[in-house]
């Protein structure tokens, strides 16, 4: 079993409201997002909210996700990491961590992600476009413990880096994994 944590507290200060509720096509960014992993082959999605929560969830209360609150949010990504842990089925062999602000990781990019993973004994699978690599990341629930253990804005990149040798890279044909939408020129660039 696969979980996948979507990280979606941020306060969008970049783009000067909340990305999360942007429109893109008949729904919204996080919406977009949210489909993405639900039509993928991830057993589970857990969605992490902060910022403007209330809101935010009316929006995907229709969804078949586990929402959880962050309150700590203004601290860093690390604690919604950490939020989104709580909540990971007992069953998962692996966690997979996605950004709420990358809504064009296709179905079929997690899916080839999830299958290089199954297919190899390392421990972390990482996607690569032209070698940049990119999100989303998973990790052997073996690193659990590790990623309880982080702190401030950052996410696995700090565990990616003490296991250099237990990372296998995914080389996919897509951009979405290296390109995320924080501000107004990147909303407007990605929808045209």
């Amino acid at each position: 079993m696969l979980s996948a944590i979507l990280l979606a507290a941020g306060e969008s200060k970049r783009m000067g409201k909340p990305k999360q509720l942007m429109p893109l096509g008949k729904s919204t960014l996080l919406e977009q997002a949210i489909d993405n992993l639900l039509n993928s082959s991830v057993d589970e999605t857990i969605v992490v909210l902060g910022h403007k929560a209330q809101e935010i969830t009316k929006t995907i209360a229709n969804k078949p996700v586990k929402i959880v609150l962050n309150p700590d949010y203004r601290q860093g990504m690390s604690t919604s990491i950490i939020a989104g842990l709580i909540l990971v089925d007992p069953r998962s062999h692996a966690v997979m961590l996605a950004l709420g602000d990358q809504p064009l990781v296709a179905s079929q990019t997690i899916n080839q992600l999830i299958e290089a993973f199954n297919k190899h004994n390392k421990g972390i699978a990482v996607p690569t476009y032209r070698g940049r690599r990119g999100h989303p990341i998973i990790f052997d629930i073996r690193y659990k413990a590790e990623l309880f253990k982080l702190k401030g804005d950052i996410g696995g990149r700090e565990i990616i880096q003490n296991h250099p040798k237990d990372v296998f890279k995914v080389a996919v044909d897509s951009e979405s994994v290296i390109s995320d939408i924080d501000t107004q020129e990147d909303y407007k660039a990605n929808l045209s």
